[in-house]
């Protein structure tokens, strides 16, 4: 496994890898001032002298980890930490992370590069787009839809089958009842605009 991105989500994914068994084989960071993260040494892409597959983008931020993906012609990875609980009938993209705690029900698909953050939880028949960050302790209620690099804060929760549009911020704590349009930004209970 490798790692792109030595951040504090970094140090989460390190984790899952040693819970794994799961050999991390370099970790890259693009800002040089950074060496090492939890004891492993952190080079720059340029002192990679092949950038082999099963890589992962360990970076929590939703457009940059999009920016990475695009530029990157490798074949991503998939961690998932053995206490998450993934319905077999779920399906979960290349590059995707799930860490302890989260539960993914029946007939979900998670698309590349989703982060699903310790202990959410998200109901039979969701769909999340690719690029997506569900924060921790956030409840996704059955049939939600969910658009590309949309963030939802940590505790949320989203009623059953609403639709949330693509590159938009759910405050942490907030209910949303009702569909959110693309590139907004909600908060409270009920959740309304920002």
């Amino acid at each position: 496994m490798i790692l792109y991105g030595a951040s504090g989500h970094a140090k989460v994914i390190i984790d899952i890898c040693k819970q794994l068994n799961v050999t991390i084989s370099e970790i890259i960071d693009d800002n040089v001032k950074v060496t090492s993260i939890l004891g492993c040494a952190v080079h720059t892409l340029d002192d990679i002298d092949n950038l082999s597959d099963n890589v992962i983008i360990s970076i929590g931020n939703n457009s940059v980890r999009k920016e990475i993906a695009e530029r990157l012609n490798v074949e991503f990875g998939i961690a998932i930490h053995p206490k998450a609980i993934i319905d077999k009938t779920s399906k979960l993209g290349l590059g995707s992370v799930v860490m302890a705690g989260s539960v993914i029900n029946s007939s979900t698909v998670i698309g590349k590069h989703c982060i699903i953050n310790t202990s959410s939880s998200i109901d039979h028949d969701c769909m999340l787009e690719d690029y997506v960050h569900v924060s921790p302790n956030a409840t996704l209620c059955g049939g939600v839809h969910i658009g590309e690099g949309t963030h939802i804060g940590a505790g949320a929760v989203i009623l059953p089958n609403v639709k949330i549009g693509k590159w938009c911020v759910i405050g942490a704590g907030s209910v949303v009842i009702s569909d959110v349009l693309d590139n907004k930004k909600v908060v409270g209970n009920p959740a309304r605009k920002i």
